[in-house]
């Protein structure tokens, strides 16, 4: 059972629009240990926190915060990976498998949906990585799977190669869609919906 709830060991502020929702907020104030994707540490020491690890080359972060922070900055030259990842990836390293990232959305349209697929690679890693907006949750998944809901929660279900898809307590039915739109604005009709398949897929649950 996959629960769109659950407390992550460690939680990653991406450096898209800082998060408004009482859900990720409460993620960010909670969290054992906050990485800080570059700029995205602007504002989040703006209001008071400390980050635990600022990733990236620092271009984004005011020359106070550069200064102020650099015994926590990790500067990674990796060019084949954006700085979401990297922050992924240091985590791993560090033995943390359960992670949420916040304020990976907005601003850039093309970063955002960079982002969002990235789930699917970190989920292969064998680490379970949700991406939680002002909006709802993005969670990867593989083969047939069963999600908490609440009768009348909207869901989509976003296809990366899945064959024989078919859904349980959804309003529509599913196929092998080969457009991401196609599986979107969907709706839980019981408190757990069942995914049928072979293959991966990304679940979004909304608030």
């Amino acid at each position: 059972m996959i629960n769109e709830h659950y407390t992550p060991e460690a939680v990653i502020l991406a450096n898209g629009e800082y998060p408004t929702h009482p859900l990720p907020l409460r993620m960010l104030e909670e969290a054992k240990f906050v990485v800080c994707c570059d700029g995205a540490a602007n504002e989040y020491i703006s209001r008071g926190h400390t980050p635990d690890v600022i990733i990236g080359d620092g271009d984004s972060l005011s020359p106070e915060y550069k200064e102020l922070f650099a015994p926590i900055i990790h500067r990674i030259a990796d060019q084949e990976t954006n700085d979401q990842t990297k922050a992924v990836l240091f985590l791993q390293k560090k033995g943390y498998r359960k992670i949420a990232i916040v304020g990976a959305t907005g601003k850039r349209e093309d970063h955002t949906l960079g982002n969002i697929s990235l789930l699917i690679d970190y989920m292969k890693e064998n680490l379970e990585v949700r991406t939680i907006t002002d909006y709802g949750v993005f969670m990867p998944a593989s083969g047939t799977q069963t999600f908490e809901s609440h009768p009348g929660q909207q869901v989509s279900i976003i296809n990366f190669g899945a064959k024989g898809l078919k859904g349980k307590e959804l309003v529509y039915p599913l196929s092998d869609f080969s457009n991401w739109w196609q599986g979107t604005l969907n709706e839980a009709t019981a408190n757990q919906f069942t995914i049928h398949c072979i293959g991966e897929y990304l679940v979004y649950l909304a608030h």
